[in-house]
């Protein structure tokens, strides 16, 4: 991840057969505000036999992709060592209200020094508390990640994304992204 530079928005296309006769596309930057603003996200990633892993994670959106956070030997970590291919989801838990957003990318581990602390800075205004405070869940993890020295940390570039509107009119809508790879920006 290095200095970013403004990329063009992804060209929302509504699926007719998935939605309301009265839906229209969802407009990227809603979608793109629920990624910012969840605070919780599932993150799909695939065993070495090839079946699902599904686990929750906290995260930011941050300069077109998702980062997050893992230690190691934490089941995800090791999944994407072997197949970077991923989904990240986040949404809301209810059947006709809401937005949920679905990522499908691949993960790519981030080094460098300023990206670490760039994604450092967005967890603590993010989640605040949370990520600074002795009794905050994940007290310490900005320091972490910062110094490179403590979990790993994963970049997500979406390839294409999913907005599924809830309620009326509800819709499913697709983004398609211009191929970049992970860490340009």
């Amino acid at each position: 991840m290095t200095e970013k530079t403004p990329h063009r928005e992804p060209e929302p296309t509504l699926d007719a057969a998935f939605s309301d006769p009265d839906a229209t596309a969802t407009p990227w930057p809603d979608a793109r505000r629920e990624l910012e603003t969840a605070g919780v996200f599932w993150l799909t990633s695939v065993r070495p036999e090839g079946r699902p892993h599904v686990t929750p994670l906290i995260g930011v959106w941050l300069d077109g992709a998702v980062y997050f956070t893992t230690g190691a030997e934490e089941r995800k970590a090791r999944n994407l060592a072997l197949n970077p291919h991923c989904t990240v989801v986040t949404g809301a838990n209810a059947l006709d209200a809401g937005l949920d957003v679905v990522v499908e990318g691949d993960a790519a581990p981030v080094s460098d020094r300023a990206a670490l602390g760039r994604v450092a800075d967005a967890y603590i205004v993010k989640y605040g508390r949370t990520v600074t405070s002795p009794e905050g869940t994940f007290h310490g993890l900005p320091e972490t990640v910062r110094s490179g020295e403590g979990p790993l940390v994963f970049e997500v570039v979406p390839r294409v994304a999913f907005a599924f509107a809830k309620g009326k009119p509800f819709g499913q809508t697709r983004y398609r992204f211009a191929a970049r790879a992970p860490g340009d920006g």
